[in-house]
């Protein structure tokens, strides 16, 4: 098999420079060193490819995150808005039941 087949553009493109390089560098190995090294080199990828999964979920996450801590403080604010609207309509409904006694 050769060096260009055992390594696709897709697979180079997602994965960082130096696990590519030796991705080729094992894959121009002749063929018995190349079968005892490729089952260790493919459990590297995967490994690499997972926590890079895991890397999207989180900054996911994070970017929802940040979102709804954004939604929550518009929230409070105008929650506080509406309580000092409030208690400023509550002290003059007060103030003018005392003041016509």
């Amino acid at each position: 098999m050769k060096a260009s087949t055992r390594l696709n553009d897709a697979t180079a493109n997602e994965l960082p420079r130096e696990l590519v390089e030796l991705g080729r560098a094992i894959a121009a190995l002749p063929e018995q060193q190349f079968r005892d090294l490729e089952p260790a080199y493919v459990r590297v990828v995967e490994c690499v490819r997972r926590r890079r999964r895991i890397l999207e979920l989180v900054q996911e996450a994070l970017s929802q995150l940040r979102l709804d801590i954004k939604y929550l403080m518009f929230d409070l604010d105008l929650t506080r808005k509406e309580r000092d609207e409030f208690k400023s309509q509550l002290d003059e409904l007060t103030q003018d039941d005392f003041g016509a006694n």
